[in-house]
């Protein structure tokens, strides 16, 4: 079973090793190697950030992803989401997305925006009820709107 919780400066290590792997720096926006002073330095800001949430995916104990949700000053949820290195294949980021999206799209749209080479990760959007609303350059916009209430 996939759970979501908090992530908190113990994770430090496990964040920074996931984000400097080259396949998660070559689908990100940024493909610069980090530093780990710089990432003690980000984490810390977003641990602090009342308008950010970083969560852990954990399956069976394990940390397995990681998923941020950001909100817009237009009042979008913005995700972005890891995978660890080890647990690629197995379906985790199209749960942990499809997870989040699910209880977020109940209060708020939902936005993702995706490197166009980077298909797997388009494929989680939209297996998480995002689609496609627009291409600026080589970044694709997925968009989930609120779910309409009953």
């Amino acid at each position: 079973m996939l759970t979501l919780r908090p992530a908190t400066m113990a994770d430090a290590r496990a964040l920074f090793d996931w984000r400097n792997d080259v396949l998660t720096r070559a689908a990100s926006h940024d493909t610069q190697v980090l530093t780990w002073s710089g990432h003690l330095s980000w984490l810390t800001q977003t641990l602090a950030n009342p308008s950010r949430r970083l969560l852990i995916a954990e399956e069976h104990g394990r940390a397995v992803g990681t998923l941020r949700v950001d909100q817009d000053p237009d009042g979008l949820a913005v995700l972005s989401w890891t995978v660890a290195p080890d647990a690629r294949g197995t379906g985790v980021a199209t749960r942990m997305v499809k997870q989040i999206a699910d209880v977020l799209a109940a209060t708020q749209a939902l936005r993702a925006e995706i490197k166009q080479d980077n298909p797997a990760s388009a494929k989680v959007a939209v297996a998480a009820g995002l689609h496609l609303s627009r291409r600026e350059g080589e970044v694709l916009h997925f968009l989930r709107e609120r779910d309409a209430q009953a």
